[in-house]
């Protein structure tokens, strides 16, 4: 695709998308949300915060409780956006974040990002509190990574991302899309698993034993081609064990979404319910699984979701959503688990 193609089809999504940055109720809102009223209490209801985005994703929540965001747009530079709940205020963290997609903050309050393609830096790096972009890893064998997609940091300080490829004209280096984990200390980069076809979404569960995935395999290499057929569509959610020295084995899988779109970013709960975005066509957002797999909730989005988080603090049982091109929150029963310390 041709700069001049992904401008204009840049230009299309921004008209189609709805700009504000008010805080209420979403405009046409979705079905109400539905389960365990002990994981999502009767009356909570999702609540836009900010819509001025054009692809939000990669909500993670900062040491000092505010919220950190990604918008991706498919041509102009990437921004990292902050949403202060105590202010109900946006503004830009960073003004060109290398196409990053998710972030999560560190023990010690760095803030790591993993950066796509499309023009992007496909690298893990991380975004200074003056908005510099640093890169830490971006090879694996000499190669350059796909697109760093999502991450989830481990108690112990290790960093797992996926590095699948979904669009962006870069020649790809490496002939897999894999989970990494990386050492920061080191620098070291591991290939943590050779059997999900395509990762997207990571998350840990609260003893850190157990790594989640999202196999989100659409089948095609590029999404950006519009005549590519799919192949091999692949949709699930997997559970892996995590090691002493954090390898990973016996891999299960816990959800299979058949043909439909599955899951992109993924969150946690301390009593190890996952809390997945799930972009399936005919029942799109975020959906509340146990960690066997059973489904014990469903919040509606009006616009597919990519992400969510839950704050901390006086807000531990907020979870944020990345949903088409805003951010939004809701209520939920059971506070928020964060890995990294957050």
């Amino acid at each position: 695709m041709s700069r001049l193609q992904r401008l204009f089809i840049g230009v299309v999504v921004a008209v189609l998308l709805v700009s504000g940055n008010s805080t209420g109720v979403a405009d046409d809102a979705p079905a109400e949300p539905s389960g365990d009223p002990s994981v999502l209490p009767a009356d909570s209801r999702l609540e836009m915060l900010w819509n001025a985005g054009e692809f939000t994703e990669g909500v993670a929540v900062a040491p000092d409780g505010s919220i950190v965001f990604s918008d991706i747009p498919a041509v102009n530079p990437g921004k990292v956006y902050r949403f202060d709940p105590e202010q109900g205020t946006v503004d830009v963290l960073c003004p060109d974040s290398g196409k990053s997609n998710g972030l999560m903050y560190t023990r010690d309050g760095r803030l790591i990002a993993a950066c796509g393609a499309n023009d992007g830096l496909r690298a893990l790096c991380e975004i200074m509190p003056d908005g510099e972009v640093v890169e830490l890893v971006s090879e694996f064998g000499g190669h350059r990574f796909n697109a760093p997609n999502d991450l989830e940091i481990h108690p112990d300080g290790w960093v797992y991302f996926s590095d699948p490829f979904y669009v962006g004209d870069e020649e790809r280096e490496l002939d897999h899309m894999s989970v990494f984990r990386v050492d920061l200390d080191t620098g070291e980069v591991t290939r943590a698993t050779t059997t999900v076809s395509k990762p997207n979404g990571l998350i840990l569960s609260p003893d850190g034993r157990t790594l989640y995935v999202a196999e989100t395999n659409n089948g095609v290499a590029n999404l950006a081609d519009p005549n590519a057929k799919p192949e091999g569509v692949v949709m699930r959610l997997l559970a892996f064990d995590v090691a002493d020295d954090g390898t990973l084995s016996e891999q299960r899988m816990l959800v299979d979404f058949g043909e439909e779109t599955g899951i992109d970013g993924m969150t946690m709960d301390v009593e190890g319910h996952i809390y997945a975005a799930v972009r399936s066509e005919s029942r799109f957002g975020i959906a509340v699984f146990s960690n066997e797999g059973e489904e014990l909730a469903f919040i509606p989005t009006r616009d597919l979701p990519t992400n969510c988080c839950f704050g901390i603090g006086d807000e531990a049982t907020t979870l944020y959503v990345t949903a088409g091109g805003g951010l939004y929150r809701i209520r939920m029963g059971i506070a928020g688990f964060h890995p990294s310390g957050s």
